[in-house]
Parts: structure tokens; C-alpha cells; sequence
């Protein structure tokens, strides 16, 4: 889940109702505020997952994620190549790599991809730059190719989240389908819910 204040919440108040609701990773997306207080709220949602036991990536900033001593970064393809933040990072940190064509995809993974997250598979309106929603498929291309852990990125919510995992995901990465809901916590478990019962289904018919 990336997190971003929404309406009357703040960050921190999002992040722990999404967390309590059986969210396992969260990432901390923020492009244009002050290190200052990226810096402030980046230690309070570290600090809060590690209370759940949950993964904490930063998006795109290698420095916060050194200063914050995150569990890893989210980088695209125009960010710091993969191998480059492991450098700095560490081998014990998790690197995912953005990827929305089979050519990214093994750029990704020649960078040393921990996972790769694939999209946008639906139309999002979270990320304006996000490109043209690209479906299913290519999730399944790199699941027959690699055998490397995938999300699915992309105007994917509750409804539609059972189609991503069906196709070869391991699981989903959300914003608005948590933060834009009246009960981020409920949206939270239902969305956990969907996804495991589709990996379980995914499981039991292969």
C-alpha cells in the first residue's frame, strides 16, 4: 500500500487502520513535500511497521530510505538503477523495480530485482504519468518466464483485485482502494481477504 494523507486522516492515522486490516507492506510516497517532513512522517510510519511486523519500502528516494533505515525502495525505470541502490543499501534490503513491458521487465531483473511491479493494469488516476493501463497479460508472460515475485500496480482495488493474482500475481499495491474509502481498515481486510483466497484458488487449480 502506498501511503498519502486523505481527507480528514492524516498519513499515520491511514497507515494504521490500513495496517490493522491485514495490509503487509506499505510504502512511503511522497514527491514534493520538505525532507523535513518526509523525514518526520517516514520515521512515524517506520516505527509503526515495525510494530505490525511489516515491510517499510520508499518510493524512488534512496536517501530517506539510507536515513530512515527502511526494509528496502520502490524504483522505476528512471530512477537509480537496481544494482546501484543495492550498493548503497545493502543485500539485506528489498529492491523492487517498476516494469510495463517485457523489455523493462528483464531490465528489472538483470538490476536485481527482489520483485517486480507490473502495470498499470487498470486505468489509475493515483499516478497521472502512469501510462496507458496495459492489462493482464503481461503478468502473465513474466510469471511463465522468471520465477520472481510480482504486483500489480494500476487502478487495482477490491473488485478486480482477484483477476491480478489470478493471472501470476503474488499480490496487489493499492492507494486510493484503501485512503479513498470510508473505512480504510474495512477496505484494507476486504482487500487482503480477496487476495488470498484468489492465491489460494490459484494454488489448488495448478
Amino acid at each position: 500500500m502506498g501511503v498519502e494523507a486523505a481527507g480528514h486522516r492524516t498519513a499515520l492515522q491511514m497507515a494504521q487502520e490500513a495496517l490493522a486490516g491485514g495490509v503487509t507492506m506499505l510504502q512511503l510516497r511522497e514527491k514534493h513535500a520538505q525532507l523535513k517532513q518526509v523525514m518526520e512522517q517516514g520515521k512515524q510510519l517506520r516505527d509503526l511497521c515495525r510494530e505490525f511486523s511489516v515491510p517499510f519500502i520508499v518510493n524512488d528516494r534512496i536517501d530517506v530510505a539510507l536515513l530512515l533505515d527502511a526494509d528496502g525502495v520502490h524504483v522505476g525505470q528512471d530512477d537509480l538503477p537496481g544494482l546501484a541502490a543495492r550498493r548503497l543499501l545493502g543485500d539485506d534490503k528489498i529492491i523492487g523495480i517498476s516494469a510495463g513491458t517485457m523489455e523493462e521487465a528483464e531490465w528489472a531483473m538483470e538490476n536485481g530485482a527482489d520483485y517486480l511491479g507490473v502495470g498499470p493494469i487498470f486505468s489509475t488516476s493515483t499516478k497521472p504519468d502512469a501510462g496507458e493501463a496495459i492489462g493482464t497479460g503481461l503478468i502473465r508472460d513474466i510469471a511463465a518466464r522468471w520465477d520472481v515475485p510480482l504486483v500489480g500496480i494500476g487502478g487495482i482495488n477490491h473488485n478486480n483485485a482477484s483477476q491480478v493474482i489470478a493471472a501470476g500475481a503474488h499480490g496487489v499495491a493499492v492507494v486510493s482502494a484503501i485512503t479513498q474509502q470510508h473505512d480504510p481498515r474495512n477496505a484494507g481486510y476486504t482487500l487482503a481477504e480477496n487476495v488470498r483466497i484468489a492465491l489460494y484458488n490459484r494454488s489448488t487449480d495448478t
